[in-house]
């Protein structure tokens, strides 16, 4: 089969995709901005919020990955015609997202006495806690505004979370610059204010993303009459069942990436500063592998439910060469820009902190080499498991996370960090490792798949044939 049966679906990807693509990048934006504004004050502050929002991460890991269950779900109902299903999957599906969100902010506020066990510096430590206070509130209105999300893609409405998402983009740097450094009638609250500014942009894209939907002519009728009579436990059974496995899926990757940032930490504040840097520019550009992994729930979502596997392959491998493509590209520009992105990070001007900015950014452009390397396969990691949620394959693909990361990618992190040389560098040849063998073993179980369900398909319209 020739490259121009997938190259003629890249148009209709990158329709679905461009909205998710920069719905997703304003999420990462709004650690980025943080990350900037919070870096200039200093490097020990940069770190306490890289070391912060190392455990609201997890949790937001947790709470997108259950919320992704949500998209399948409502593609295949909604590629049937079947309304019903449609709409027990959005009402239970942001009933569990709202619980979620609660016992989230709970964990989290309650795990804080975890940076002194991971032995990260005391000065950090001190700024980081009453910061993750407050942050941790953000986890419930974000967790609830992916409820919506997840709905609204499953649907092919994809804008209305980009709209949402751009909005609490600008509120948010509206009040974390003025928050962080007290301008106006707002008093100077350092990297309180920037947890604060998160807080009020996410409440915001909560009443956006609601509002909008429920004015949308396709959807409005499923934001009508909504009863706790109609919650059923096999609706909610279900939803748990797929969202459980994608959320540990999630977990299992950012809880790996935070441990690099916790392993950094353990060398020295420069190398975790560092490394936040480089991660923050990393998931940056891992926000276009992300909202085609979207696209790949949805499509591959709607040609399950179309029951179309010979179309359902040709879309998803499509989907893995336009990521490829696209990661080529970031990889290029981390290699050739490695020693100029960290500037954007620190206050070079600050004569008190040169040299350990100095030393931050000569350990961040060689980590910038090791993520452009990255760049794709973890890039095709994650459209792969996206085609994979879109079969509501989600059961093996965890334990191949689990073992590709924990198994595979953290020991190498922690050996090549802590007892060689390479410390910085050395944790994340170990990411690289765990991201490699991710893409292999997910991409092998998305063939096998496919295979089967293309075979069986050979064998029902073989057998129609011969009873006609």
């Amino acid at each position: 089969m020739n490259l121009s049966v997938y190259t003629k679906e890249f148009g209709a990807n990158l329709r679905l995709a461009y909205p998710v693509i920069l719905g997703m990048i304003g999420h990462n934006l709004m650690g980025l901005v943080d990350n900037i504004m919070v870096g200039r004050i200093g490097a020990t502050e940069l770190a306490a919020v890289s070391l912060g929002n190392s455990f609201v991460f997890i949790a937001i890991a947790i709470g997108i990955g259950f919320s992704t269950a949500i998209t399948p779900m409502v593609a295949q109902s909604n590629a049937a015609k079947d309304e019903v299903n449609v709409r027990a999957t959005f009402h239970h599906g942001l009933l569990l997202c709202t619980v979620l969100g609660l016992c989230l902010f709970g964990v989290v506020s309650f795990a804080k006495p975890l940076m002194g066990l991971m032995h990260q510096p005391k000065e950090v430590i001190d700024l980081a806690s009453p910061y993750i206070d407050l942050v941790a509130f953000s986890l419930v209105p974000m967790v609830i505004f992916q409820g919506y999300k997840q709905f609204a893609d499953g649907m092919s409405l994809t804008k209305y979370a980009m709209h949402a998402v751009i909005v609490s983009n600008i509120v948010h740097i509206g009040f974390n610059y003025a928050l962080i450094n007290g301008i106006w009638i707002f008093p100077k609250m350092g990297i309180i204010g920037a947890a604060i500014g998160t807080i009020l942009s996410r409440i915001l894209m909560v009443v956006h993303i609601h509002i909008s939907l429920s004015r949308n002519a396709q959807v409005k009728k499923y934001f009508s009459n909504f009863s706790f009579s109609e919650i059923k436990s096999s609706v909610l059974k279900k939803i748990l069942a797929l969202g459980l496995p994608s959320s540990m899926q999630m977990l299992f990757e950012v809880a790996l990436f935070d441990a690099a940032i916790w392993l950094s930490g353990s060398i020295n504040e420069t190398s975790q500063a560092a490394n936040q840097i480089a991660l923050s520019l990393a998931s940056l550009t891992f926000m276009f592998a992300m909202g085609l992994s979207v696209t790949a729930m949805v499509r591959v979502g709607n040609q399950k439910g179309l029951r179309d596997y010979r179309q359902l392959r040709i879309v998803a491998r499509s989907i893995f060469l336009l990521a490829i493509a696209i990661e080529i590209v970031f990889a290029l520009v981390f290699v050739v820009f490695n020693n100029i992105l960290p500037h954007l990070f620190l206050n070079m001007g600050d004569t008190a902190q040169l040299a350990s900015n100095v030393e931050v950014i000569k350990i961040a452009s060689m980590l910038l080499i090791v993520a452009a390397v990255f760049q794709l396969v973890d890039g095709i990691q994650v459209v792969v498991l996206g085609s994979l949620r879109g079969l509501q394959d989600v059961k093996i693909p965890t334990v191949i996370t689990f073992i590709a990361y924990w198994v595979i990618g953290f020991p190498i992190s922690f050996y090549l960090g802590l007892h060689t040389e390479l410390k910085a560098v050395g944790i994340w040849i170990g990411l690289l490792a765990g991201l490699t063998a991710a893409a292999i073993f997910l991409y092998i179980r998305f063939n096998y798949l496919t295979n089967k369900l293309i075979k069986n398909q050979d064998e029902e319209d073989r057998l129609a044939l011969a009873n006609a």
